[in-house]
């Protein structure tokens, strides 16, 4: 390829609407042009590249025994209404409709689909196990798209969905997906780490998300540094609390108290009342399906939403306003409890779901759902019903780790990965049913697992970059050798030599790009390390005057080489940097 007769349109400046590097270096490197908020144009340089992790995410597909289909992108409402998801989901759904005005729906992911198809095609255990996967385009109705292709309305994506007759199958399914992601964000250059994960509206039993450390992820991780554990923060879980929580079977009676004007954790805790923010319990008020429900947290604790949802079995949940509050309850938010003697008849019925950091809570300081007054000397045993206990607080960092007993830390993080073990949630809903020896009929147990395909190529240039611009991996780079003439004219021994380099290189199968572009030589090398070729030649009239070429590396030094070995060393270091990546990855995953 020549850069003249591709289009690969470099900035010299940030574009203004970019707010983090990798999404900067997209732009500026020529590699996508914004249409508009969340809808991005691939150009050739980072067509290329996106195709590159497509045929990786392919070639581990295969590997794995997974079968590709497409599937269609346009989707019948019923299937999403006969799971279930046409409401749970209804936040991210593009609906659609036809001149005869039917609804369709744009599809964001294909469980549905997939499961429709197996439910016709499928229907005895010698059919099963089976996996198939697809690359395709998704819309989500994202409220704020950002980032570039991090968080945008149209996306590429690898979806696979396994089918097996047993929970214990399905397992095995799930593990060669797991191994897979491993070897594809490995091959692909990423230092990406597994986590625990909430498996959301998707659903399932388990689920596992694959992160790339960075600062600019909108996912945060909690790790411990042994290696042995690791969960997103939305399924994360510790030892407690470091502050324990004051422990009591038996106390003082209730003690009511004017707080005239304290509405918050932190000014109850300031004098003259002085209750400690551990020694408080949070009560908050959620609308889950259309009902009111009680969540009880110590006061220096945040809740964690995506485990109420766990809790609950319901996405559909948000915070109650005050204006649904207060006739129930009697009181505003800042002076709210579930002591059971003071709830108003309606508000008695009320479900309760406390977090377990308050069971066997005593000497507790709550609100007394008067406006102003808050009691003190609560046992919670005593005095409070609680519906149910579930872990509901978001860990903190420096709790200790539930495997090793050593400080958590927590890290920012973006996810390209997600597996789920799905179970029989869409294959009972949808009638995805085979018979097994004795005649008896099954629902499937199933898997789902995505792999953003362009959120992964930005995450590669977020993870691996300098102040120059992009650093590729050979495996997804657009070309791995930029040669750069000095000179472009045609009857120049530095254009010839240029050339022959160029057609050797082709010849021996190495993907490379010639500058052809009449323009400084200065330019020419910015471009360069912009884009972020691995491998840069340089040809100039000094260097060739001592019968050398330069050998430039992304990020390295320079190296002159004599050009009549100019191809040989180019092999030469391609192998090795292809040999050196193999065996980092292969350390890494030791």
């Amino acid at each position: 390829m020549r850069w003249t007769s591709t289009f690969i349109p470099t900035l010299k400046e940030n574009p203004a609407d970019a707010e983090i590097v990798s999404h900067q270096l997209l732009v500026r490197a020529g590699l996508v042009r914004k249409l508009t908020g969340g809808l991005y144009t691939f150009l050739p340089m980072g067509l290329r590249a996106l195709r590159k992790i497509e045929r990786i995410v392919r070639e581990e597909m295969n590997r794995a025994g997974a079968i590709e289909v497409l599937m269609p992108a346009l989707q019948p409402p019923d299937i999403w209404q006969q799971s279930g998801r046409y409401v749970s989901a209804r936040e991210v759904l593009y609906k659609v409709r036809d001149r005869a005005n039917k609804e369709w729906l744009l599809g964001p992911t294909h469980e549905e689909v997939i499961t429709t198809l197996v439910a016709g095609e499928i229907s005895s255990y010698r059919q099963l196990p089976r996996n198939f996967y697809q690359i395709q385009t998704k819309f989500r109705d994202e409220i704020r798209p950002r980032f570039g292709l991090m968080r945008a309305k149209e996306f590429i994506m690898k979806d696979a969905y396994s089918f097996d007759v047993s929970d214990e199958a399905a397992q095995a399914s799930y593990q060669k997906m797991y191994d897979a992601y491993a070897r594809i964000f490995h091959r692909c250059g990423l230092r990406a780490m597994p986590v625990e994960a909430d498996t959301g509206v998707i659903g399932g039993k388990f689920s596992h998300e694959f992160m790339v450390p960075a600062e600019s992820g909108e996912n945060e991780v909690v790790y411990c540094e042994s290696g042995g554990y690791a969960a997103n923060i939305e399924k994360a879980a510790s030892r407690g609390p470091l502050v324990p929580t004051p422990q009591s079977n038996s106390g003082p009676a209730l003690e009511k108290f004017p707080t005239p004007g304290v509405v918050t954790i932190e000014a109850l805790s300031r004098a003259p009342h002085r209750v400690a923010p551990h020694q408080q319990i949070k009560t908050l008020v959620y609308v889950v399906e259309s009902k009111l429900t009680l969540v009880l947290l110590r006061g220096d604790d945040q809740l964690n939403e995506a485990k109420l949802a766990g809790a609950l079995g319901t996405n559909q949940l948000r915070p109650a306003t005050a204006d649904e509050i207060a006739p129930v309850l009697g009181a505003h938010p800042g002076s709210l409890g579930a002591i059971a003697d003071t709830l108003k008849a309606e508000a008695a019925s009320l479900p309760v779901y406390a977090d377990e950091a308050l069971r066997g809570a005593g000497g507790m300081t709550t609100g007394a759902n008067e406006d102003g007054y808050h009691f003190r000397h609560v046992q919670i045993e005593r005095d409070i019903r609680v519906t149910r206990w579930a872990d509901l607080r978001t860990v903190q960092a420096g709790e200790l780790c539930v495997a090793s007993g050593q400080p958590l830390k927590v890290r920012r993080a973006i996810e390209v990965g997600h597996v789920f073990k799905l179970g029989t949630k869409y294959s009972e809903k949808l009638n995805a049913l085979y018979l097994d020896e004795s005649g008896t009929q099954h629902p499937c147990v199933m898997g789902c697992y995505g792999i953003g395909v362009t959120r992964t190529l930005q995450a590669v240039i977020e993870q691996s970059h300098d102040k120059d611009g992009i650093i590729w991996p050979l495996s997804v780079a657009p070309f791995e050798v930029c040669i750069t003439p000095l000179s472009v004219a045609p009857d120049s021994p530095v254009m010839q030599c240029a050339e022959r380099i160029y057609a050797a290189l082709i010849e021996a199968g190495i993907e490379v790009i010639l500058d052809d572009r009449d323009d400084r030589p200065g330019v020419k090398f910015k471009d360069a390390d912009l884009v972020g070729f691995p491998l840069r030649v340089a040809v100039g009239e000094k260097s060739l005057a001592r019968g050398e070429i330069e050998l430039k590396p992304r990020g390295g030094a320079v190296a002159p080489v004599k050009t009549e070995f100019a191809v040989e060393a180019v092999r030469t270091w391609l192998e090795t940097a292809r040999a050196d990546f193999r065996i980092s990855n292969l350390k890494s995953q030791i």
